[in-house]
């Protein structure tokens, strides 16, 4: 159509799909606002009363109103609509475009929604949301303003805008499932202890370098949350970090797994494979249980780590990559050094930057916040709602010693949802030894005295909370003066938490 030709209204209605078509490239997330901005577009532009958008819902065959304009939309979002039923349905089935300029002669309209909502449909456009040729939705037009008709240009017009919105939709599930996978691939890091809060201060120094690093702590510490920290705050974060548990492999398949192989290079080795170096060539390499690393490919790594070069098992030909080495071990690899198991060169080119992760029992303050996102966690998967720890529950945690530590808590928790009968779960779902309060000879007050101060901070915490945070209130709930609760509140820097939160 040449420009001269252009009416004014054509010209607003191209002007609104430029506009569209620009939040939609520029990886608008509020994908309800888009789809909100698309159907008032389409009503405004093509002169409709009212208008819906319905998703497709293809297993149970039937269509949910998720977005609805006009004086009745509110009223309308509470219903649905069968494949095949009224108008709408039977667009979605048949997924094709119609005019209907006679509303109430039309067999196909359900008049039982307009006679609940008090809105008499007279004339009415449905057209289909298509995701490679598949109807995901329908979107509709009610009542030609002016008591006028609509025409096949309304209708054209419309099949743009459904086209768009098809658009949105399809990247807002692409980006939903980018982020799952994401969120899937790695650890949410819990952070409120003192002990825990410097060690990030200090990766966030150590990711800022190339150097390797070692990180050091008992077994369930969460070791592999703090490589992934260390990569995700580095430049090399939207590279590729990959995992390799050297104990999990006997040794002929490890040093496949690492290096790679070629074809004919073993019975078996149909193929020619990349190892994990290769794969995380730009990014960064987590090498797990590395005390456990066979002695035959410790100097095959120390040359990866000097030289960035090694060759596939089965080859002569040198690959050359740009790795990150990052490595964790519960051992005492220093022993291992001295009795001859491990490697000292190696050793020292993996310890350039040692980090320890403390055990759970050593912070405390930690428990709580675990514990709550593991709950938030098994309430999802085991479909029950919790509604939180009973403060018998809470203080057994505090006091108990977890030699697994932060995997032990996960599997205790998790337990505790699959057994637990009450809205609180309780002290006895958890399932703890007895006797094995926080703490070792020497240091048991001290820890004792530590975890008890958190179960009150978390435990006054809670009911300021419920109490939307009014001392005066809370006081009484807790039976205790309010001169009292405020100096709890000053002693356990309970304000503090409050803006952490």
């Amino acid at each position: 159509m040449a420009a001269s030709m252009l009416s004014t209204i054509d010209v607003q209605k191209f002007n609104t799909l430029i506009e569209i078509n620009a939040l939609i490239n520029s990886n608008y997330t509020d994908v309800d606002l888009l789809l909100t901005r698309i159907l008032e577009s389409a009503a405004r532009l093509c002169d409709g009363d009212a208008a819906s958008l319905l998703m497709a819902d293809h297993e149970r065959r039937e269509l949910q109103f998720k977005i609805a304009l006009g004086i009745k939309g509110a009223e309308v979002k509470k219903f649905t609509v069968k494949f095949g039923e009224g108008i709408a349905g039977w667009v979605a089935a048949k997924n094709k475009s119609i005019m209907v300029n006679d509303v109430a002669k039309d067999k196909r309209h359900l008049n039982a929604i307009a006679e609940q909502i008090g809105y008499p449909s007279k004339t009415m456009l449905a057209v289909p949301m298509r995701n490679k040729d598949d109807c995901v939705g329908v979107i509709e037009l009610l009542n030609k303003k002016n008591n006028t008709y609509f025409t096949n240009d309304d209708l054209e017009w419309l099949e743009i805008f459904a086209n768009q919105a098809a658009i949105a939709i399809q990247n807002a599930q692409s980006f939903e499932q980018a982020r799952i996978a994401v969120e899937s691939r790695y650890h949410t890091m819990i952070a409120k202890s003192p002990a825990i809060i410097e060690k990030m201060g200090i990766i966030d120094r150590i990711a800022k370098t190339d150097s390797s690093v070692l990180i050091l702590g008992e077994s369930g510490v969460g070791k592999e949350i703090f490589a992934e920290q260390i990569h995700l705050r580095s430049p090399r974060a939207k590279a590729p970090f990959i995992r390799v548990n050297c104990a999990a492999l006997p040794e002929g398949l490890l040093e496949s797994e690492l290096f790679g192989h070629v074809k004919g290079a073993f019975t078996g080795a149909v193929k020619t494979r990349r190892g994990r170096f290769e794969l995380a060539n730009g990014g960064t390499i987590f090498l797990d249980e590395i005390g456990d690393l066979p002695l035959s490919l410790q100097a095959k790594l120390l040359r990866v780590i000097q030289e960035r070069t090694f060759e596939k098992v089965g080859s002569e030909v040198s690959v050359t990559v740009n790795v990150r080495i990052l490595a964790a071990t519960n051992k005492d690899i220093e022993a291992l050094v001295d009795t001859g198991e491990f490697r000292s060169d190696l050793y020292y080119r993996l310890n350039v930057l040692p980090i320890y992760v403390p055990p759970l029992r050593q912070r405390p303050e930690d428990i709580p916040e675990l514990a709550e996102y593991f709950l938030k966690k098994f309430n999802m998967e085991t479909k029950k709602q919790f509604a939180g720890f009973s403060n018998e529950a809470m203080e057994a945690m505090l006091s108990y010693s977890w030699p697994g530590n932060i995997r032990e808590l996960e599997n205790a928790v998790e337990r505790a949802c699959v057994i637990g009968k009450n809205s609180w779960i309780r002290k006895e779902d958890l399932f703890l030894k007895s006797g094995t309060e926080a703490g070792g000879e020497g240091e048991g007050d001290r820890n004792l005295k530590t975890a008890l101060n958190v179960f009150k901070a978390h435990f006054i915490q809670k009911a300021l909370e419920e109490n939307n945070w009014n001392q005066t209130e809370t006081a009484k709930s807790l039976d205790i003066q309010r001169t009292y609760l405020s100096r709890l509140i000053k002693d356990l820097d309970i304000m503090n938490l409050k803006e952490k939160k």
